[in-house]
């Protein structure tokens, strides 16, 4: 077996990290790591024809972000990785979090974002990854969505390019 020149164990067999946040500026990065987070706390917000969501709702939504660690994606793992080591109080930068038409509008320059810089795989995989943050939200404790949250899961499906 090959050691690096400091003793450590060559990398053979594994993958160097990928690039991935150098493909993007600060503001892009920002946007796709901060769009999961505004997506569950979204869904998981009352509203109208939208019922209160308890503790379970945001511990579903909490998973699913989690679950992207395990995406075959680079870019999905390297953003929940930003998520999980981001202490910048990201929440508390005056974002409206839960107004719909600004979620919306940041779900669709997300996908203008990937489109010109992300591997098409890729994009389809961070798409459908925040698609499905919402909707484990809105299944959360119950045996469908509500009317309201099939309408809310649409159009953020649309905003994500997934309709």
């Amino acid at each position: 077996m090959s050691h690096s020149v400091a003793g450590e164990p060559s990398s053979g067999g594994r993958r160097p990290a990928p690039p991935t946040t150098a493909a993007y500026t600060a503001a892009e990065w920002d946007l796709l790591t901060d769009l999961p987070g505004r997506v569950l706390v979204a869904a998981a917000s009352p509203g109208p024809g939208r019922p209160h969501r308890g503790v379970t709702a945001g511990l579903a939504g909490l998973d699913a972000v989690a679950a992207g660690r395990a995406f075959d994606s680079d870019l999905v793992r390297a953003v929940v990785t930003a998520i999980y080591a981001r202490h910048d109080g990201a929440a508390e930068r005056g974002e409206r979090l839960t107004d719909l038409v600004d979620l919306l509008a940041a779900a669709r320059a997300a996908v203008r974002v990937l489109r010109r810089r992300a591997d098409p795989a890729d994009s389809a995989a961070y798409r459908q990854w925040v698609e499905s943050v919402a909707a484990r939200v809105c299944h959360a404790g119950q045996t469908s969505p509500s009317p309201a949250d099939r309408r809310f899961l649409e159009r953020l499906g649309g905003a994500l390019d997934l309709r």
